[in-house]
């Protein structure tokens, strides 16, 4: 197997990683695993079919099996969002736009969450994502429509009062809850 055509795939994997886990660190470790099981596992993959999808797909089954394990193991913690809001806003962006669009993503839940970035962002088709998913392309429509009017209600919503109100929601990583603390 050539190993171009995945290291071309790193940058789409990694941005899919950060938003399954949340976690610059968490998703590095899941690209690693992803690109590890890859490598082990590339007869699974048919020659001229699409690596992109493959790979998104590996990725995808290795973070649901991670996320049933923890959830078997009773792992979780509780971080304190302000600890994290540095990552998550872009460095050219306007803070406070880039700030409320990744909390009201966090809000989403996270299989709506990851088809929409799964569409937006890496411009994957419908097939390609059901692919991956594991789920009816009729499923993925269904999806992206409640988390394109989930996400417009979330961004129409009238500003908050000063006073900061707790975040809850779907976090990225269902083991990690993102809550205010006080």
């Amino acid at each position: 197997m050539n190993s171009q055509p995945i290291v071309d795939q790193i940058p789409a994997l990694r941005r899919y990683a950060r938003v399954l886990t949340g976690d610059t660190w968490a998703a590095d470790d899941l690209v690693q695993d992803t690109l590890e099981r890859a490598c082990s596992k590339w007869r699974l993959w048919s020659a001229g079919s699409d690596l992109r999808a493959w790979l998104f797909t590996v990725m995808h089954n290795l973070f649901a099996n991670q996320m049933r394990r923890a959830t078997r193991q009773g792992r979780g913690s509780t971080i304190d969002i302000d600890d994290v809001a540095h990552e998550l806003v872009a460095p050219d962006a306007n803070p406070g736009a880039a700030l409320d669009l990744q909390r009201c993503l966090l809000r989403l839940p996270q299989d709506q969450r990851a088809v929409l970035l799964l569409v937006s962002l890496e411009d994957m088709s419908y097939a390609e994502v059901a692919q991956i998913m594991g789920v009816p392309i009729g499923t993925v429509m269904s999806r992206l429509s409640r988390a394109r009017s989930r996400l417009q209600e979330l961004l129409d919503a009238p500003a908050r009062s000063t006073d900061p109100q707790p975040i809850v929601g779907t976090p990225l990583n269902p083991a990690i809850p993102l809550r205010r603390l006080k």
